[in-house]
């Protein structure tokens, strides 16, 4: 049995058809039942739960041999994943997948102090465990939706920072072989896109994929960050995104890993490829 926690957003939905495909058992682990059931049916069991709630992160554990932790990205993620990592350690798991974060090792980043911890508290169970580092989801782009659909000119924060993005299928699917073989135990893998991309070259595919251009507008980490705070976003949040739109300003996750196309034995999926995919979301 698999358990996933995070079953319902990106990775998760990406995920758990991979390892349906695979004959694997999956039960997910969420706070909201009922739309994991509208999701999945009766094809994965689901678990009733919280990371803030040991008893719940037991109950989901018993029968369980393999855990997938995707925690929420925030200051909580340490936590959250200390809950879990306790939770492992008093069950008979064997084997625990944790997605954790690009530059997860770098100690100058506060969101990267987040996943270490995690990482820390994982590899401290004991048990046998695959680290995942993935660099930004091509699907991240979805927020310029709205901005595309009503000709607004698409606010840029990274300037000429060159970014080697990845396909969350291709996360999913490096996860999904990690949960099903023994082959990446104790490994850290930092996974990419073939190329690193500036958001004005991502724009300018999207501009072909769509056959009508579209317009960008720079703007400084600064003004992001105003953006968050007038919508209520914590401070905490805001200095590591504000940290975090500076690290890719200045190219610093531009260069593209070997990671995706070891473990997949093909290269990563180009961002053009999810364009291609998703263009009825920006229509």
């Amino acid at each position: 049995m698999i358990l996933v926690a995070g079953a319902t957003g990106t990775i998760g939905r990406a995920l758990i058809p991979q390892l349906l495909a695979a004959r694997a058992d999956v039960r997910v682990l969420t706070r909201d039942p009922t739309r994991a059931r509208a999701l999945w049916g009766s094809d994965v069991e689901v678990a009733s739960g919280d990371f803030t709630d040991a008893p719940s992160l037991g109950r989901s554990l018993e029968g369980v041999e393999r855990v997938f932790l995707l925690t929420a990205p925030g200051p909580t993620v340490a936590d959250h994943d200390r809950a879990m990592a306790a939770a492992v350690m008093r069950s008979r798991v064997e084997q625990i997948v944790k997605l954790s974060a690009y530059g997860a090792e770098q100690e100058d980043l506060i969101a990267s102090g987040w996943h270490r911890e995690g990482e820390e508290a994982v590899i401290a169970t004991g048990r046998r465990f695959t680290l995942l580092r993935p660099a930004g989801f091509h699907s991240n782009v979805l927020a310029w939706a709205a901005s595309v659909r009503a000709g607004a000119p698409i606010e840029i924060s990274t300037g000429t920072g060159k970014h080697a993005v990845v396909d969350p299928r291709d996360v999913a699917a490096v996860a999904a072989r990690a949960l099903t073989s023994n082959d990446h135990d104790g490994r850290a893998y930092t996974l990419t896109g073939p190329v690193g991309l500036d958001a004005h070259e991502q724009i300018a595919i999207l501009a072909e994929a769509l056959g009508r251009p579209l317009a960008a507008e720079d703007v400084t980490v600064e003004h992001a960050a105003g953006k968050m705070r007038a919508a209520g976003a914590p401070e905490a949040f805001v200095a590591a995104v504000l940290q975090g739109l500076t690290f890719l300003r200045d190219g610093r996750a531009s260069a593209p890993t070997d990671d995706v196309a070891a473990v997949l034995g093909r290269p990563p999926r180009p961002f053009a490829a999810w364009v291609r995919d998703h263009l009825d979301a920006f229509r």
